[in-house]
C-alpha cells in the first residue's frame, strides 16, 4: 500500500525531497544567496524551455510568430495563467513586471477629480509610493500618508487602515501591498480590502512578493485591480509580469497612452505597448507546469516559511538582535527582516556577512520601522545555507 500523500507542512521537513528539488537548479558556487526576493531562479527544464523557445524565434522570425505564436499560442499560455490563478482570461494581460502593471494602473485610473484623495502608506513600494505622489500633480488630488506603528499587529494594521478611511471621506484611490519588500510583513488585505470598497474606496492590490508563495484569492472582496510577478516564485523568466482588471471595471481604465491595437474593453490595451519578451512567454507553460506539479503555493510556501522560522527562532535569542517580521502566522512568509540594534549602519551589517560569511542577503529602509537587513530563503535553499546564516549571527551579535 502506497504511503499517504504529506501535507505541505509535512513536506516542509522533508529534507529528501527539498533535495530533490535543489537539483532541479544549477549548482551556484558563489556565496549562499539568501536574497532570493528579487527574482527567482528557474529549473534546468525551464531554462531548456526558453532556450528552445529563443532558438525558434531566432530562427522562424517574424512569419511564425505572427502567424503562430501572435494568433494563436499566445492566447493559449494565458489561458493556462488564468487557470493557475482561478480568473477569466479576458481580466488577464502579461507585462514586464509588477512594477509596469502598477505603473499603468495608477496613471490610467480615469475615475479621480481635483480634490480626491488617494492613500499610501510606508509599507508600499516606493515606485508605487512615487506614482501615487505623481497623481498629485498630474490629476490634482490630496496623498494622504499612512505610517503603520512597530511592532505590527493583525489588528492593528486593519485598524490603522478602517481610521483612515473614516478620517479621510474623500478618499477614492488606495494602493496595498499584500508582501513589504522591506520586511516581508503579510498585511490582512482581503479585510482591508473589504473595508475599502464599503468606503467606496478602489484598491489597486500590488502582490508582487505574494503570488506563488501565498494564496492570492481575488474571487471575492475588494480587489479588482492588481499587479503581479511571475519572476519570483512562479518561476518565470526575467521579464514578465501580470496585469488584473475585473471585467466590469475596464472603463474604468484609458488604454495606455491612447494604446490603439486593442478595443477599449480589452485589458490587453492596459498593457504598456512594445514587443514582448516572446520566448520568455513560450517557456510558461513548463513554468505552470512545473509550479503545479511541486504542489503550488501551499508547498512552496510551507517551505519558505519553515526555513524562515529555524533562523528566525534562533535570531529573537541573540543579544542585540530584533527581528522586526512578527511571528503571528498570518502575517508572515518566507522574508523577513532583522536588525542589529547597536549598530548604526544595516549596509554595512550586510556588507559584513558577505565578506565575513560568505552570506548575501540585502538592507532595505524606508518603513517607519526603519532600515533592516531582509533574509530571503529560496526552493534551492538548504539546512546548510540556514545553519550558516544563524552562526553567523551568532558570532556578529556576540
Amino acid at each position: 500500500m502506497p504511503p499517504a500523500p504529506q501535507s505541505p507542512v509535512e513536506l516542509a521537513h522533508d529534507e529528501a525531497f527539498w533535495a530533490d528539488v535543489a537539483a532541479r537548479y544549477e549548482s551556484d558556487d558563489g556565496p549562499i544567496n539568501l536574497e532570493n526576493g528579487y527574482f527567482g531562479r528557474m529549473t534546468h527544464s525551464v531554462v531548456s524551455a526558453y532556450e528552445e523557445a529563443i532558438r525558434w524565434v531566432n530562427r522562424s522570425h517574424a512569419v511564425h510568430v505572427r502567424e503562430q505564436f501572435d494568433r494563436h499560442q499566445s492566447q493559449e499560455i494565458r489561458q493556462q495563467l488564468a487557470d493557475l490563478m482561478g480568473l477569466p482570461a479576458d481580466e488577464l494581460a502579461f507585462t514586464r513586471s509588477a512594477s509596469e502593471a502598477l505603473y499603468s494602473l495608477i496613471r490610467n485610473y480615469n475615475c479621480l477629480q481635483p480634490g480626491d484623495q488617494v492613500l499610501i502608506s510606508d509599507l508600499d513600494y516606493h515606485a508605487v509610493q512615487g506614482a501615487f505622489r505623481w497623481l498629485q500633480k498630474a490629476r490634482g488630488v490630496e496623498v494622504i500618508e499612512l505610517t503603520h506603528e512597530h511592532p505590527p499587529t493583525h489588528d492593528g494594521l486593519l485598524s490603522a487602515y478602517t481610521e483612515a478611511f473614516a478620517a479621510h471621506p474623500r478618499l477614492k484611490l488606495m494602493a496595498l501591498t499584500h508582501v513589504t519588500h522591506r520586511t516581508g510583513l503579510v498585511v490582512p488585505a482581503k479585510a482591508i480590502a473589504k473595508a475599502a470598497k464599503a468606503h467606496g474606496i478602489d484598491v489597486i492590490f500590488d502582490g508582487a512578493h505574494s503570488l506563488g508563495q501565498l494564496e492570492v484569492d481575488l474571487a471575492d472582496g475588494g480587489i479588482e485591480f492588481a499587479g503581479f510577478n511571475l519572476q519570483k516564485w512562479i518561476g518565470a523568466p526575467l521579464s514578465l509580469g501580470v496585469i488584473h482588471v475585473r471585467r466590469e471595471r475596464l472603463g474604468d481604465f484609458d488604454p495606455d497612452m491612447g494604446n490603439p491595437n486593442y478595443p477599449a474593453d480589452d485589458i490587453r490595451g492596459l498593457a504598456p505597448y512594445g514587443t514582448p519578451n516572446i520566448p520568455a512567454l513560450m517557456a510558461l507553460p513548463a513554468v505552470f507546469a512545473e509550479h503545479q506539479a511541486l504542489g503550488g503555493w501551499a508547498v512552496k510556501g510551507a517551505r519558505l516559511r519553515y526555513l524562515r522560522d529555524l533562523w528566525v527562532a534562533e535570531a529573537r535569542t541573540l543579544p542585540g538582535m530584533e527581528v522586526l517580521t512578527p511571528d503571528d502566522p498570518r502575517l508572515y512568509c518566507g522574508i523577513t527582516s532583522f536588525r542589529f540594534r547597536h549598530e548604526p549602519d544595516q549596509y554595512a551589517m550586510a556588507r559584513r556577512l558577505l565578506s565575513d560569511f560568505n552570506i548575501f542577503t540585502v538592507a532595505r529602509e524606508g518603513s517607519a520601522c526603519g532600515p533592516c537587513i531582509r533574509v530571503t530563503p529560496g526552493l534551492n535553499t538548504r539546512m546548510a545555507d540556514i545553519q550558516a546564516l544563524v552562526s553567523a549571527l551568532r558570532q556578529l551579535a556576540s
